[in-house]
């Protein structure tokens, strides 16, 4: 048995699992990350912030207990710049100074502030005038002129004025966009390689359940002898396989008792049947004359119906039960139905039907040919019956996307509104019908016992169509000869 190979279509299940897992992983590999950048990011703050705070009460004490002489300015400057030293330098490839500090102090008196920082002080004494701050609690302020804010602590001297120590930790949030971006590598690299090992794992437990599938398609009524192989794991799916397996036993034995009672009734009652018409034959066979020999004839030929229409019963109650047994021939339908065809040309001649048939050859099929003779039979015995005299019966023979289509069309009545859905169930026929109502039923449990299918319809310009749809052989007489 040859197995589908699997592919990357969007359509399977290995490819739907695949996906739904990936995405669940991505979200919450995601979500990890998230919640470790915000943890990474307070963790700077918090160091930074922490820093700022020791080192502004230290620069406010020393700006504080400091004489205010001559070198007051340049001593505060010079402690003010050991304290900015103390932020570990982060630089660019191009020596770029990525931390930035600033000291301020305001003014007391007439005196003018002091800054000690990068560029003018003027953008720095904006922002601190255009803020409130409370003492000791860091906050962020916007300076005109850098992208980053700073983070801004205040202090107050002894004597009451504000100091002010601010940082710009440009160097902590390009590590963080460093991060970033080396992590968004990583968990492509990891989602990519987490979709390979999802869908390799979802393809081959899904090519167990394949081979399931495989199986069960290949099990048909005429044959209920294969079983589905049960795995080396005790896991669901060979639980499933050992199900599948007990319910094909179970079905074996059912099809078995019943194909054994219909062959019995079949026997109990066609014996009788087969013994009362040889005596009829006998006797209608003995040259004498009557008026009993009329009665005799419709007795035998009421006899045949009743053996035609048990055997007929008896094939539908199995077709039903899927018990069907099929002796199957590589067959070519147009030669076939041509030769069929051949033999209903005198009984459509003598209706006056024009008889018109367009055999494409090459719709080669497997068929238990017992049974599709009965069935084309059927179809064609319902024209000569149903169909006025004088009519145009077209039958039509091709393939087409690995099917055989018979289609036989006719331009008389058609079929009543009230039976066109029903026309294939068993017992169901016309008004003004001779027959018992399962010449269609048995067709369609035919083409149903070779995986076939019968549509009835309307033919396009009055009068009736049905169609015979049967899948064509894998391999005909022609390609075995190659």
């Amino acid at each position: 048995m040859s197995l589908r190979k699997f592919r990357l279509p969007c359509n399977t299940a290995a490819w739907r699992i695949s996906i739904g897992t990936t995405v669940a992983f991505a979200l919450g590999a995601a979500i990890a990350f998230g919640i470790m950048y915000v943890l990474v990011a307070d963790a700077a703050r918090a160091r930074s912030d922490a820093w700022l705070s020791g080192e502004a009460e230290v620069l406010a004490e020393i700006a504080g207990e400091r004489p205010r002489d001559a070198l007051y300015n340049r001593v505060v400057e010079e402690v003010a710049e050991l304290a900015a030293q103390e932020v570990s330098e982060q630089r660019t490839p191009n020596g770029k100074n990525l931390n930035s500090v600033f000291f301020l102090q305001e003014g007391a008196r007439s005196q003018s502030p002091l800054f000690v920082g990068p560029g003018s002080s003027a953008p720095f004494l904006q922002a601190i005038g255009s803020n409130r701050f409370t003492p000791g609690v860091p906050q962020s302020v916007e300076v005109r002129g850098w992208k980053h804010a700073f983070r801004v602590v205040m202090r107050t001297r002894s004597d009451g004025v504000p100091v002010y120590l601010g940082l710009s930790d440009r160097g902590a949030v390009r590590l963080l966009r460093r991060l970033t971006r080396r992590f968004i590598a990583v968990w492509a690299g990891v989602v990519l390689f987490g979709f390979v090992i999802a869908f390799e794992s979802a393809r081959r437990m899904l090519l167990r359940v394949e081979q399931i599938t495989a199986t069960v398609a290949g099990i048909g009524s005429d044959d209920l002898s294969s079983r589905l192989p049960a795995g080396r794991h005790d896991d669901e799916i060979s639980r499933l396989a050992h199900t599948f397996n007990r319910m094909l036993d179970r079905i074996q034995r059912s099809v078995s008792q019943l194909r054994t009672v219909t062959g019995a009734v079949a026997h109990d009652l066609k014996s009788p049947v087969t013994s009362i018409r040889g005596s009829l034959e006998i006797a209608l066979s003995d040259g004498e004359s009557g008026a009993w020999r009329e009665p005799v004839a419709s007795a035998i030929e009421g006899l045949d119906r009743l053996s035609q229409f048990l055997t007929t019963t008896l094939d539908l109650a199995e077709a039903d039960a899927g018990a069907l047994q099929l002796r199957r021939e590589t067959v070519d339908l147009a030669d076939f139905v041509r030769r069929f065809l051949d033999l209903y040309q005198p009984a459509m001649t003598e209706r006056h039907h024009e008889l018109v048939a367009k055999l494409e050859p090459g719709a080669w099929i497997e068929a238990d040919i017992a049974l599709l003779t009965r069935a084309l039979a059927n179809l064609l015995d319902n024209e000569l019956t149903h169909v006025p005299a004088g009519c145009r019966i077209e039958v039509c023979v091709h393939s087409s996307n690995d099917r055989a289509q018979l289609i036989i069309d006719d331009n008389g009545p058609g079929f009543a509104p009230h039976l066109k859905a029903r026309v294939l169930e068993r017992f169901v026929k016309g008004e003004s019908s001779r027959g018992h109502g399962l010449g269609l039923a048995f067709v369609d449990a035919v083409s149903q016992a070779h995986g076939g299918q019968v549509e009835v319809g309307d033919r396009p310009g009055g009068g009736a169509r049905i169609s015979l749809s049967l899948p064509l052989a894998q391999v005909h007489p022609v390609d075995e000869g190659r």
